[in-house]
Formats: C-alpha cells, sequence, structure tokens
C-alpha cells in the first residue's frame, strides 16, 4: 500500500486543530464562567474571589481588575492554545481548498475563477474580515458590544453571501469560518496579549497601569466566547451536505450561527445568576427556523418519483461522472459506484451529494449537467429500481 502523506497530513492538522481547538476553548469558556462568579473578598486589594472544589482540592482564585501591586513571580499566559488552532486551522484551509481548488473551491457554474483568482479572494477575505471588525471595534459602535454584535453580523451575512455566489457552498461555509477564527486569534495576538505585556511591563517599571487596557483586552475576549460556538459549528458543517446544500446556505448559516450565540448567552445569562427562559426560547426557534427552512425547501425541489426509469437508465451517468473515481479498485472511503448493488446500497448518500448538494463530481470536471442530477434523483426517490 502506497504512503499516501496527503492524506496522513490532512489527519495530522485535523487532530492538532482539534486538539488546540478543545484547548483555547475550554480556556476561554472557564474565565469566563470565573469571571461570571466572583464574588467581593472580604479584604484584600482583589476586586473578586473565588472558592472552587475539583480533582480532590480546594481552588482559591482572585482577580485584580487592573494589577496587583506586586507582580508574582510566576505568571501563567494563555496564548499558544489559540496560535495553534488557527495555524491548524489555515494549514487545512490551504492544503484542502487552495491545494485542491479545481476540486473544492472553485465551482464552474457559480463563477469562472482560476485557482490564483479564488484563493487571492478566499485570503482577501480572511484580511478585510479581520479589518472590518477591528475598525468596528474601535468606532462609536465598539462602545456597545450589543451595536457591535449586530453590525459585525451583518458584515458576516453579507461576506456568505458573497462567497456562496462564487465558491463551492461548502468552501463559502469555511471560509466563513475561517474568517471568525481569523479574527478570534488577531483579538489574541494584536490586542489581548500585547495589552496584558503594556500591563506587566508597568508593573516591572513601577508605573499605574492604564485601566483602558485591561478593558479593551476583556471586551474583545468577550467577543471571542460569542464567536465560538457559531465556529465550531462551522467546523462539524462538513458532514452534515443539508447545511451548505440548501438552495440558501447562507441563511442556513446564519440561522444556525445565532442559534450557537444564544446559546452561548444562555450559559452566560445562568454564570451571572440572571433568568434565561427568554434565550432559551430564542436559541429553540432560531434552531427550529433552520430545519424547517431547509426541509421545506428540500420537499419543495424534491423530483417527482419516475416509476419508469431503471438503473439501465442512470448506469451511463454514473459511468460518466461517478465510476472514474468509485470502482473496486479505486473505492474512495470505500464507495465504489460500478454495480446496481453498490449503487442501491449508497442511495442516499448519492443523493445527499450529487443531488441536494452538488458537490460531487468534485468540481463538476466531468460537467455533469442540472438534467443528469434530476434524473439521478427520480430514480433514487423511484426506490433505485433495477
Amino acid at each position: 500500500m502506497p504512503f499516501d502523506l496527503a492524506e496522513w497530513l490532512n489527519l495530522g492538522l485535523r487532530w492538532l486543530h482539534l486538539v488546540a481547538g478543545i484547548a483555547w476553548i475550554g480556556s476561554s469558556f472557564y474565565f469566563v464562567w470565573l469571571d461570571n462568579h466572583l464574588t467581593k473578598p472580604a479584604d484584600g486589594e482583589a476586586s473578586g474571589e473565588l472558592w472552587s472544589v475539583h480533582g480532590g482540592g480546594f481552588y482559591h482564585n482572585q482577580k485584580y481588575q487592573v494589577a496587583p501591586q506586586q507582580m508574582p513571580e510566576r505568571l501563567h499566559w494563555f496564548k499558544w492554545e489559540a496560535y495553534f488552532t488557527w495555524i491548524s486551522g489555515f494549514s487545512l484551509l490551504v492544503l484542502i481548498y487552495y491545494v485542491g481548488a479545481e476540486s473544492f473551491l472553485i465551482d464552474p457554474a457559480k463563477a469562472a475563477l482560476s485557482p490564483a483568482a479564488a484563493i487571492g479572494i478566499g485570503l482577501a477575505a480572511l484580511a478585510l474580515g479581520w479589518l472590518v471588525y477591528d475598525l468596528l471595534c474601535r468606532s462609536p459602535v465598539g462602545s456597545s458590544n450589543l451595536a457591535l454584535g449586530l453590525f459585525w453580523f451583518v458584515c458576516l451575512l453579507f461576506a456568505a453571501s458573497l462567497l456562496d455566489s462564487l465558491f463551492n457552498a461548502r468552501a463559502a461555509y469555511m471560509h466563513v469560518g475561517a474568517m471568525i477564527g481569523t479574527v478570534m486569534v488577531a483579538n489574541v495576538f494584536l490586542i489581548i496579549i500585547p495589552n496584558q505585556r503594556k500591563v506587566v511591563a508597568d508593573l516591572v517599571a513601577g508605573r499605574t497601569p492604564d485601566p483602558a487596557l485591561g478593558k479593551a483586552a476583556k471586551q474583545r475576549s468577550l467577543h471571542n466566547n460569542y464567536m465560538t460556538l457559531p465556529v465550531l459549528f462551522i467546523m462539524i458543517s462538513p458532514h452534515y451536505p443539508m447545511t451548505y446544500g440548501a438552495g440558501r446556505p447562507w441563511l442556513v448559516l446564519a440561522l444556525l450561527g445565532l442559534t450557537g450565540v444564544a446559546v452561548r448567552h444562555v450559559f452566560n445569562l445562568r454564570g451571572r445568576g440572571r433568568p434565561t427562559g427568554r434565550t432559551i426560547v430564542l436559541a429553540t426557534a432560531l434552531a427550529l427556523a433552520s430545519v424547517t427552512y431547509v426541509t421545506l425547501e428540500k420537499r419543495g425541489a424534491a423530483p417527482e418519483p419516475a416509476q419508469n426509469l431503471t438503473y439501465a437508465d442512470i448506469a451511463p451517468i454514473l459511468a460518466t461522472h461517478c465510476a472514474g473515481c468509485h470502482s473496486v479498485n479505486r473505492p474512495p472511503r470505500a464507495v465504489p459506484l460500478d454495480s446496481w448493488e453498490h449503487v442501491r446500497a449508497a442511495s442516499a448518500r448519492i443523493k445527499a451529494v450529487a443531488v441536494d448538494t452538488r458537490v460531487m463530481p468534485l468540481g463538476n470536471a466531468t460537467g455533469m449537467t442540472e438534467a443528469e442530477r434530476q434524473r439521478l434523483g427520480a430514480w433514487i426517490a423511484a426506490g433505485s429500481p433495477r
């Protein structure tokens, strides 16, 4: 068996991305939870404290709103989790969608882009996403987290719609996720960590740190906290074609992304001891709206069953567009499609990727027509008769 470097690299990067992401998001969730549970200490200069128990021991956390009077001998920083999450995620974007641009990034039916042009648009989206977000934070809008969140959501919605008009729908989803992830790690790299370093430098030099530095860092950290669940949804979305395969995938992304924000808000409200009922109802309504939209859309677009179609009618379609890769000798992911038995067993998956979401054939390199997709879907809807 030949050594497949690309597949092993893909696996290694995905694993690293998952591990680093868990570490980053876990620490983010923990510190937001910690902030929400701090109580005013009975004495001392700390602005808040918390006693907790875990793993058989007791912990006493104290927070200083600006900084302690004296710098501790050892100070732990939380940054590499964020950096490695972005590095591994961007590496996956390059490996899958840029190296394989013709197969996974470009959709000739939407825009006649060269690989170089498509990659340039993708990279520009990441850079522009950060610039727009950072400008919003520094503008008068940034004084209100709610107003900034609404403006940022509109910007992301516009980007999702635009990218979907240019790229393969799955690639558009991934680029929106990469935009959000880039903003989150840039918050850490360009705002949170530098501001914390300035505070430490002031303490070492005997100067009083500027409270605005901590305030800005906390605001960006809070934004990151609300963006985590939408990013996690986008990370798993490639496994669920009904999301990016909808007629308006940007709308599904918006509804499920807002669901993630609402769910995160429920946790934050609970941490502060505030009522969560309305937010739970909102999150449930958003999730149901997304499911309902996709279901109704698929029901309306479903091909009418054609009882007179047989395997002989659709075999030429499969031979032209599928069997070249999906054969017994070379089955990607063990899905050969060169006989009625094999095709019938995989009919649901074929419908999902070739009829509903149109992600196969990859990049539509064989030029599969809409009529052929509908014919294939009608045969599957009729029960895949022999």
